[in-house]
């Protein structure tokens, strides 16, 4: 990974235009759009990229239902359709596939007030995914097996807007393009211990300092409480971590195959023709990284509803925590009192298909420039707003 000399302040020590705390894909991807808006940029992970979060395997990206339209799926279904020219240009950027392909998503019906509900969506998504994507209903899969015909007693809905990518193959192009970059530094195996925003000097954990124009927090669940200082509230509880279980499997499946999604269960080909299966979503746990039986009875469901990777072997099992901010949409923008502190965490299960456009959101608060338009209730006073003083979690086991 190349190191860039970031120049030093008055005090001696090194500085950069943003240092971005968070290797997970919000942190790379702000650390790409800054670096091509020629700002010198610091990012710092404490332990590896992608090692987070972001490290699972899954990579579904759907959009919100179509009705009842608001800022919030404006962003995203904006994020999801921008994301294709966007990874494009980074696989020719650095000659690495991302494994991302728009292959559209099934709902199984398993009501007749489901497909009523369906049926008016139609109409809901010409209007509001500017009539270049279908949301169709039908009464039965094209495949047996891909969901069966059991789990779809009333109909399927097909829509043609979702897509899948890699995970590991977009964080691995991510940092390769990082590493093309004169003006990045990049710095694993150091977190960042304390913010001095008055002096815009953040000191680390390896005894350095790095003065900054601007710090993102982009490191998930660490981000909350980091926010909430830097705001002079630390007794808020601005989100928290949620753990998710995954598991992948040999199935040898097509890779042009739909997204499947019934009642939290996810199930995806990548284009290897492995299997990926999710997932949990668990308040309370005491082994943030450890997979158990909730990822088996997961893993049951699906090959009941996909008949399809019925006996496929398991290859892979993940876990991880995602950060879930309090007011449960994404929390990015300047802190309140803390204006050059800067927030990019809180994606949950949807950061992969939003966090180039958050970038964006953020660069265009940096440099005065224009960018996109972010919801009200992504920011930070929002969540704040939401808040109740925190109350000690028990520690999860390492």
């Amino acid at each position: 990974m190349g190191i860039a000399d970031s120049g030093t302040g008055q005090g001696g020590q090194p500085q950069a235009d943003l240092l971005v705390v968070g290797a997970g894909v919000a942190g790379l991807w702000l650390s790409i759009k800054a670096a091509r808006a020629g700002l010198s940029v610091t990012l710092i992970e404490r332990d590896r990229i992608g090692a987070g979060a972001s490290g699972g395997f899954l990579g579904a990206l759907m959009p919100h239902s179509p009705e009842r339209w608001n800022e919030k799926k404006d962003f995203q279904f904006r994020a999801l359709v921008d994301l294709e020219t966007e990874i494009a240009a980074l696989e020719n950027e650095t000659g690495l596939p991302c494994g991302y392909r728009r292959v559209g998503r099934i709902l199984p019906l398993h009501t007749e007030r489901a497909r009523e509900t369906a049926l008016d969506n139609i109409a809901q998504a010409r209007t509001n995914w500017s009539g270049r994507f279908q949301f169709n209903v039908a009464n039965t899969p094209d495949r047996h097996d891909w969901p069966s015909i059991l789990w779809a007693p009333r109909g399927i809905v097909h829509e043609t807007l979702s897509a899948r990518l890699s995970p590991p193959a977009l964080l691995a192009a991510l940092a390769a393009r990082l590493g093309q970059m004169p003006n990045v530094a990049v710095r694993e195996g150091v977190a960042l211990a304390d913010i001095s925003h008055r002096d815009r000097l953040a000191r680390l954990s390896d005894g350095s300092a790095i003065a900054f124009g601007h710090i993102a927090l982009a490191n998930g669940v660490d981000a909350f409480s980091m926010i909430a200082e830097a705001r002079g509230t630390p007794e808020l509880d601005l989100g928290g971590p949620v753990k998710g279980q995954a598991a992948l499997l040999d199935a040898g499946a097509p890779p042009d195959l739909p997204v499947v999604y019934h009642d939290g269960v996810y199930v995806l080909v990548h284009e290897n023709g492995l299997v990926a299966v999710g997932s949990t979503s668990e308040r309370q746990f005491d082994d943030p990284t450890g997979t158990d039986g909730q990822l088996d009875d997961v893993l049951k469901r699906a090959r009941k509803l996909c008949p399809l990777i019925r006996d496929a072997p398991a290859v892979g099992r993940w876990a991880g925590v995602r950060p879930r901010a309090v007011g449960r949409d994404p929390m990015l923008g300047p802190v309140p009192g803390a204006p050059h502190v800067l927030a990019i965490t809180g994606g949950f299960k949807i950061s992969f298909g939003i966090a180039h456009r958050m970038a964006d959101c953020l660069l265009a608060h940096v440099t005065g420039s224009e960018g996109p338009v972010c919801p009200d209730s992504f920011s930070v006073e929002a969540h704040t707003a939401k808040a109740k003083p925190s109350v000690p979690r028990p520690l999860p086991r390492s």
